[in-house]
């Protein structure tokens, strides 16, 4: 392109960019994702306002020692990625758990008494 419209285009695209590293990679957004909480089969979100809200998360899930991805399905539709080094060692192995079984694991009982 000419000088001209192709430093304009060069510009939009640089900026459409920036805007988008912003919102998704940075995590700047006031919809991006800054807590969720498992309640039992349950997923809970917290927003970066504040918001906070139960969500869908389909069957589908990937699952690897090294990070788990979520695709939430219901009230928005948005993948979570979550790697080994976002949590602690013994949250991250919750974590897995319950991305392949769909549940925490439960506290063992007192063995009764002989």
């Amino acid at each position: 392109m000419p000088s001209v419209p192709g430093g304009l285009l060069a510009g939009l695209l640089l900026a459409l960019g920036l805007a988008t590293a912003w919102s998704r990679a940075l995590l700047r957004s006031r919809s991006s994702v800054r807590a969720f909480e498992l309640d039992g089969a349950k997923l809970g979100l917290q927003l970066a306002s504040g918001e906070s809200f139960a969500v869908e998360v389909a069957e589908r899930r990937y699952v690897t020692r090294f990070m788990v991805t979520l695709l939430v399905l219901r009230p928005m539709r948005r993948s979570i990625l979550v790697t080994r080094d976002m949590l602690g060692e013994d949250l991250f192995r919750r974590l897995r758990i319950w991305a392949v079984w769909g549940k925490l694991p439960g506290v063992a009982t007192k063995p009764l008494p002989l």
